[in-house]
């Protein structure tokens, strides 16, 4: 065998780890994630637009957009024909992923955690999905009879914690950290005892401590208090993290690349823009009646004929055009879509605080930022404030700023970027780099893989 074919790969992937964080505030007590970063190579990395869970890890894995994948969150829109919403799953993902190159090529693969596997698909080797299985009753591994294993070698094993948006923070700084530990037990038992060429897994618990603890955490939050009971719940945390991170080099040796990857980063979440009811104000969107109390957008039913756009909460807001001839119900004439495109970019960027301050809000065109736009895009990506607000869809605040989150407490929204860690003996230690992508990590687990990397990748190797 040659160098690259006896070449392995681990990746230590940590759902919304921020470069905040891990390069600077936390770093002097991470001895590990300093030790990499000083024998290799180490910055920011560029997320997807927008920055979310799905589908920017399957765009990391097949180094292709959100627009060519047609993924552009957890929900999408499956066709023009409805306002309703699906949830992305493995099925969505129609281009290879890099297990499957790696598969074709004899190549075998570990998976562990990685979001949006489920249901699991076939691979060269294990897979055990991630937090969007609805469950350990549920086929969660490839093989099926994997699960029997994970019962016997981490018999605590946790796909997710339970309700990371929740008032009971001990409850949850306590499932967080039980989660993270079988999964650390089930990944040292594959790591030792499974033959694998790519191993990578992802881990969850750092989303999660990030939406639940932010503000008990992180100065800059307006809620932060020093010295309250979890001030430290992050860092020890991080420090946990780190210590897993040590155990898993001890094992792969120095010969394996490692890399450790984030698929968006953190930053304060300061409040919410109600989108519809902002729409509402503007004219754009007109209810058939009041709601009853606040509800979500799909249990609202709209006056189709008053109804020129809605929008969608969520970490970014989504925003709809009911253009005539493609929505069933559509008065929005074809040849008037871009002007009023142009028209709500103007007012949403202009939107302000209760104090007259413009939030600095950034609006994106899918076909700006995409090579192709595949399936239902939003017609337009709104980060509010430039994500330091959320998107809140839901009808009946009768406001447009707002502190509460309609889905439950949530102190962090995701940033638009993540972290890059890569220890590989023929890139060498270069230090701090800029300008990584997130589609370049594909091509460049090819390219120390030995194999090809295909043309229609949109990112390319970081070396």
């Amino acid at each position: 065998m040659t160098d690259t074919e006896n070449r392995k790969v681990f990746i230590f992937g940590l759902d919304c780890a921020t470069p905040q964080l891990v390069f600077d505030a936390y770093l002097p007590e991470l001895p590990n994630f300093r030790r990499l970063m000083e024998q290799g190579m180490y910055g920011e990395m560029k997320s997807t637009i927008p920055p979310i869970t799905t589908p920017a890890w399957m765009c990391m894995m097949s180094g292709k957009s959100p627009g060519t994948l047609g993924i552009y969150g957890f929900r999408n829109r499956k066709d023009h024909m409805s306002d309703k919403l699906f949830f992305a799953s493995s099925k969505s993902v129609k281009e290879p992923l890099v297990w499957d190159i790696l598969g074709g090529a004899g190549r075998r693969t570990v998976m562990v955690g990685v979001p949006q596997t489920y249901p699991p698909k076939p691979v060269n080797g294990l897979l055990v999905s991630s937090f969007l299985a609805p469950g350990k009753d549920s086929n969660y591994t490839y093989p099926a009879d994997l699960k029997r294993e994970i019962d016997e070698v981490a018999p605590g094993y946790m796909l997710d914690v339970e309700g990371f948006r929740t008032d009971d923070k001990a409850r949850l700084l306590r499932q967080i950290h039980e989660m993270t530990d079988e999964r650390h037990r089930l990944v040292r038992h594959f790591l030792k005892n499974k033959p694998w060429d790519f191993f990578m897994m992802v881990e969850m618990g750092v989303d999660r401590i990030h939406h639940g603890f932010w503000r008990f955490c992180i100065p800059d939050h307006p809620e932060y208090v020093p010295g309250n009971e979890f001030d430290n719940a992050m860092l020890d945390y991080y420090k946990k993290l780190d210590a897993n991170l040590g155990e898993y080099l001890d094992i792969v040796g120095d010969d394996t690349t490692v890399m450790v990857v984030s698929d968006h980063g953190a930053k304060t979440m300061f409040g919410g823009v109600c989108i519809n009811e902002w729409l509402i104000r503007e004219g754009y969107l007109k209810v058939a009646g009041k709601p009853d109390g606040v509800v979500r957008p799909d249990r609202c039913e709209f006056d189709w004929s008053g109804t020129r756009a809605w929008g969608e909460g969520g970490y970014y807001g989504r925003l709809f055009i009911n253009v005539e001839g493609r929505e069933p119900n559509g008065i929005v004439p074809q040849p008037e879509y871009d002007g009023l495109r142009n028209e709500l970019i103007e007012k949403l960027t202009a939107i302000t605080d209760e104090k007259g301050r413009n939030i600095g809000t950034r609006v994106f065109r899918p076909e700006d930022v995409y090579p192709e736009v595949r399936n239902v895009a939003p017609d337009l990506i709104v980060y509010f404030g430039d994500l330091a607000w959320r998107s809140v869809g839901s009808i009946g605040l009768d406001r447009v700023i707002t502190y509460e989150n309609d889905t439950g407490p949530d102190d962090a929204n995701h940033a638009q970027h993540g972290i890059f860690i890569m220890r590989d003996a023929r890139a060498g230690a270069r230090g701090r780099v800029e300008g990584t992508d997130i589609l370049d990590v594909a091509p460049t687990i090819l390219k120390v893989m030995g194999l090809d990397v295909p043309g229609d990748m949109q990112g390319g190797p970081v070396f």
